[in-house]
């Protein structure tokens, strides 16, 4: 028998979140709640509930006597997410620059030398997994956890022109450079630097995004 109450629906919250972020569930896709009950073992109105809150996280939308389904982000709106992640990102990467211990300025400098080996060998869904983690180090790394949980609010939305972007011919390498510039401002402990390294790589991914087609 399919459960329910408060820990089946975070069990489905967790289990679709995570579903949607991986790009498992593509964009546009109807979720049925009777088969994702059947599939994650609770009962619907677990599934429910929990389409509601990542409804609320811009995860979701609910479509007039159509149900839901995974939400489209335009190409429109993932430049305007990306202008905001932009100012937050700076911020946790000047705080990381500022409280980074030696231990984890080593970790940043061994993911840039595994980000590089993935460039060099090809490999661009390595690549910008390592992408996704380097960031979320950095954030970690940060402490200012208001602005985290803001910026995995807003990345989640950009999973699809994620790996697009990752998928596109040159586009690996000159983030690479972006991203060991930003490592290198951090490993120097210099706030400012960091805050201009990050923001140059928002700049330059909102420039791709505007290069995209739709």
């Amino acid at each position: 028998m399919p459960i329910g109450g408060e820990e089946a629906k975070q069990q489905a919250l967790a289990s679709l979140r995570e579903a949607i972020m991986r790009g498992d569930m593509a964009p546009g896709q109807r979720l049925v709640e009777e088969e994702l009950a059947e599939q994650i073992g609770v009962n619907r109105a677990s599934i429910r509930a929990a389409l509601i809150d990542l409804t609320a996280e811009g995860l979701v939308e609910r479509i007039r006597n159509r149900g839901a389904r995974v939400r489209v982000v335009s190409l429109e709106e993932a430049v305007a997410i990306t202008e905001c992640r932009m100012v937050l990102e700076g911020l946790c990467a000047a705080k990381a620059a500022v409280q980074a211990s030696d231990e984890q300025l080593s970790e940043l400098a061994a993911l840039g030398e595994a980000m590089a080996k993935a460039v060099a060998n090809g490999e661009p869904l390595t690549y910008s997994t390592l992408n996704h983690e380097l960031h979320a180090s950095v954030r970690r790394i940060s402490g200012q956890q208001v602005a985290v949980e803001l910026l995995e609010r807003l990345n989640a939305q950009l999973v699809r022109h994620r790996f697009q972007l990752a998928l596109r011919p040159g586009r690996p390498q000159k983030s690479l450079d972006e991203h060991l510039a930003l490592i290198a401002a951090i490993r120097a402990r210099d706030p400012q630097a960091a805050e201009a390294a990050a923001h140059a790589h928002l700049a330059s991914v909102i420039d791709a995004l505007k290069d995209s087609t739709p």
